[in-house]
């Protein structure tokens, strides 16, 4: 049975040519790719004197088992094989046309043509002119690369062509060949083949060969009749698999009339993860892609001129929005009948996916994917699970599924991680666990959660955290491990039971002993930025008060000399509307000065959510516009406390207006810069104070008792 599913699949594949292209001996992986890339350009080609197109759909690997299903729908089918291969001297040379050979025939019985380009042989065999083969002295001067991939495909539009005028001609008295999937043909084995119900088997799964081999030659409205003819005789002898195969026809072609831009979308962004599953998505036929020039006088003009018939057929036998996915269901359902067509049937569920997705159906593409999700395949290896999950998360995505998308994401992630994998792929893991932050309504920044209530189910998000905490260890990245532990504190801390608390200080506390936590923000390989995450409620903070000096020390403004206090006379104006904003409150000037050189205090109300006693080392205030001397303290806060004054104090060394941001603390190794502007619901009595000179300090001494 067919055994590896391509998740990329669309409707619009069905009409594409299969080319594989394959380095032959050693080939540097980056020179292959290089040809590569160029030869997927050419991928969309315009037939001459006509109005069809040819599309050419390339892959650098494809299971042979796979290409045995090419005559139950004709876009499976290996139909050209390029090689490209290195070849220094000329006595390398046989050798190397040999493996070419023995590359043809692993896909032997399906191909129409061929093609081998030799690169690094110069000399007396690369001046013969041979159509198979191309020689040229390096990677770097093969411009004619283009022109012969152009001519290659000429040369399968030929055969193609061909094939389909030999098939759909009626030759009556002629017997039509059974065609047959790889696993049904020992049940045909005895038949009688002279019964009626055999003919019309023969004839119905013959009319959907012939429905494919047009959709692929450009000719829709032709695949259209055919399929239609194609069904009713396979429904007449319950021919179930080729049943759906034919209404599946039906779909692609109706699929390609309605979305000329096609269904594969972005979400064609392969993972380059080995040689299956890399660039292949890059060359989906995008308008614009090189286009083609095909003669088609080297055959017989019989059904090739441009068609006048196009309108007319085509509206009629073309299935409506809605029809096309009624006839994916009942496809689908057939396909289900047969365990063997269990990739047959992943695919169709994904290509009307898309289909609902364009349609904007997103509940009814829900139940395709589930559908997807239960399919049986045979026992997937570690690296084809990630695929399979990265795909139904990006499908889930793409139909609005947010946190379904981020679920499966999640499996994939883990399942780089897997115990079986000999070298587990951390990296990987760690970034798909990334991408699922925004399904679980998480960020990284924990500004995010500073306002307002909570978003997003509280324990799964701390599952996440702990993933990518475990993940960052496991990278041997300790700095992303303190960032993603503090961020889990900081961001969940009322929904921590006390257990949990003490385990999650604990951890922070052992990593903090290799790497200490500080405000710089982290930036990773791929550019992504984690802020700093400052623990602005480790302790928290509910009031600040700006204190004024003792009386002792206070400054006394002097009366003017001259007795005119003019700017006590001003108007007074009452308004009972009292503006309420924190910025007003913090800029709020305060009516007494501080003093160069003496040491000035704040004082904080605080309290420690902890259910154990909080150590608070090095405690200071954070401010700007005077130079200032801050003396931190260190403080210990009982087990949820209650709220508990601290004093901060600090000495002004310059003048002028200074104003107090915020504080620094150390807590479980982690330095933190708290702005009192991120901090909701702090009160204070404003944070900026003047500070005037140092003055002269009066001091009486007197014989009389104080």
């Amino acid at each position: 049975k067919m055994s590896v599913p391509d998740y990329m699949q669309c409707a619009e594949d069905h009409q594409t040519l299969l080319v594989v292209v394959q380095p032959v001996g050693i080939v540097p992986e980056e020179s292959f790719f290089r040809i590569y890339k160029r030869i997927s350009a050419v991928s969309q080609v315009n037939v001459r004197d006509s109005q069809r197109v040819l599309y050419i759909r390339y892959r650098h690997h494809y299971p042979p088992e796979n290409n045995e299903w090419g005559d139950f729908q004709t876009h499976r089918k290996v139909v050209g094989l390029i090689t490209i291969t290195e070849c220094s001297s000329a006595k390398e040379w046989p050798q190397t046309f040999e493996k070419f050979h023995l590359q043809k025939e692993m896909y032997g019985s399906t191909l129409y043509d061929s093609r081998l380009f030799v690169f690094g042989l110069q000399g007396e065999i690369a001046e013969q002119p041979r159509t198979d083969v191309a020689f040229y002295p390096s990677y770097e001067e093969c411009e004619t690369v283009e022109k012969r991939i152009e001519d290659f495909i000429e040369s399968l539009f030929i055969v193609l062509e061909s094939k389909r005028l030999d098939r759909a001609t009626d030759k009556s008295g002629d017997k039509i060949p059974l065609l047959c999937v790889p696993f049904e043909k020992k049940d045909f084995v005895g038949l009688d083949t002279d019964s009626r119900h055999y003919k019309k088997r023969c004839q119905g799964r013959m009319r959907k060969h012939v429905g494919d081999l047009c959709l692929q030659a450009g000719m829709l409205q032709d695949s259209l009749v055919h399929y239609h003819m194609a069904v009713e005789l396979l429904r007449s002898v319950n021919d179930f698999l080729w049943l759906g195969a034919a209404l599946e026809g039906l779909c692609s072609a109706s699929v390609i009339y309605h979305y000329p831009g096609g269904t594969g979308g972005k979400v064609g962004s392969r993972r380059a993860q080995g040689g299956s599953l890399s660039a292949e998505a890059g060359n989906r036929h995008r308008p614009g892609a090189q286009e083609v020039l095909i003669d088609p006088g080297a055959l017989t003009s019989n059904g090739i001129n441009a068609d006048t018939s196009a309108e007319i057929g085509r509206a009629k036998n073309c299935l409506s929005p809605e029809d096309i996915i009624e006839k994916y269901k009942e496809a689908i359902s057939y396909y289900g009948k047969y365990k063997n067509a269990g990739v047959i049937e992943l695919e169709a569920c994904v290509k009307a996916v898309r289909v609902l997705a364009m349609q904007k159906r997103s509940m009814e593409a829900s139940e395709f994917l589930q559908n997807a999700v239960y399919i049986n395949l045979r026992q997937l290896s570690e690296e084809e699970k990630i695929q399979r999950y990265s795909i139904l998360s990006e499908l889930y995505e793409r139909i609005g599924f947010h946190r379904k998308s981020a679920f499966f994401k999640r499996i994939a992630a883990m399942q780089c991680a897997a115990p079986s994998i000999p070298e587990p792929g951390w990296r990987a893991c760690y970034k798909l666990l990334l991408e699922t932050l925004p399904g679980y309504s998480l960020s990284l920044d924990p500004q995010d959660f500073s306002k307002g209530t909570h978003r997003g189910w509280a324990a799964v998000q701390m599952r996440l955290l702990h993933e990518l905490v475990y993940a960052s260890r496991r990278m041997g990245n300790p700095a992303l491990c303190v960032r993603h532990l503090s961020f889990l504190l900081q961001t969940m801390l009322d929904f921590l039971s006390d257990q949990e608390k003490k385990d999650v200080t604990q951890s922070l506390e052992s990593y903090t002993a290799k790497c200490p936590g500080t405000m710089e923000v982290i930036t990773l390989p791929d550019g992504l930025k984690l802020p700093p995450v400052p623990f602005t409620k480790l302790p928290i903070v509910k009031s600040v008060k700006l204190l004024n000096l003792p009386t002792s020390l206070r400054p006394h403004k002097m009366k003017s000399l001259l007795g005119q206090n003019v700017s006590t006379k001003s108007p007074f104006i009452y308004s009972p509307i009292i503006a309420h904003s924190r910025g007003e409150e913090r800029n709020k000037k305060i009516d007494f000065q501080w003093v160069q050189g003496d040491v000035c205090e704040v004082q904080l109300m605080v309290y420690n959510p902890m259910p154990f006693e909080l150590r608070v080392e090095n405690m200071g205030l954070l401010t700007t516009g005077v130079e200032f001397e801050s003396l931190p303290a260190a403080l210990s806060l009982p087990a949820e406390s209650g709220l508990y004054p601290v004093t901060l104090v600090g000495v002004p060394q310059t003048t002028g207006q200074i104003t107090v941001n915020g504080y620094h603390t150390s807590v479980f190794g982690v330095f933190s810069d708290c702005l009192l502007d991120n901090l909701p619901g702090v009160k204070t009595n404003g944070c900026t104070v003047e500070v005037i000179p140092a003055l002269p300090r009066l001091q009486i001494s007197t014989s009389l008792p104080r």
